[in-house]
């Protein structure tokens, strides 16, 4: 429980500096266009901060941390929001700088949205048996 409380901590703190690294420099370079800085805060703190805050309860109840997969899913989960964070930073930072990146680079960034999406998977496999083991497993 602890690692999913920190992880949380982790992802807001991430997530707030991001909002202000997408303020500091979009002011500092008087950049008014379209960037993904604009929602690399957002990532960190939905994606990050509220799916681990809500993670704790399930884990208090269903003890998903026994499922041999949930190490599997906590880290898979961990590299692929990094990577698609920080690929948004590097994109929307070269956007704010007015640099040209290659296209190659988007396609390399979405493979963090794939990863998450794998460790979605491993989630729902961990949560399975909780769920379907129904109120009498709640009562205990």
């Amino acid at each position: 429980m602890k690692k999913l409380y920190y992880a949380a901590l982790f992802y807001t703190v991430l997530g707030l500096a991001g909002g202000l690294y997408y303020r500091t420099l979009t002011h500092a370079r008087d950049f008014t266009g379209d960037t993904q800085l604009a929602v690399v805060h957002t990532h960190f703190l939905a994606l990050g901060l509220l799916v681990f805050i809500i993670l704790i309860p399930f884990e208090r109840v269903f003890e998903l941390s026994k499922n041999p997969l949930f190490n599997w899913f906590f880290w898979t989960y961990n590299v692929g929001l990094l990577w698609t964070g920080g690929f948004m930073t590097f994109n929307g930072t070269n956007t704010v700088l007015g640099n040209t990146i290659s296209p190659a680079i988007a396609g390399i960034s979405g493979m963090g949205h794939v990863i998450i999406t794998v460790a979605f998977v491993l989630l729902f496999i961990c949560l399975r048996p909780g769920l379907l083991a129904g109120p009498k497993a709640l009562k205990q």
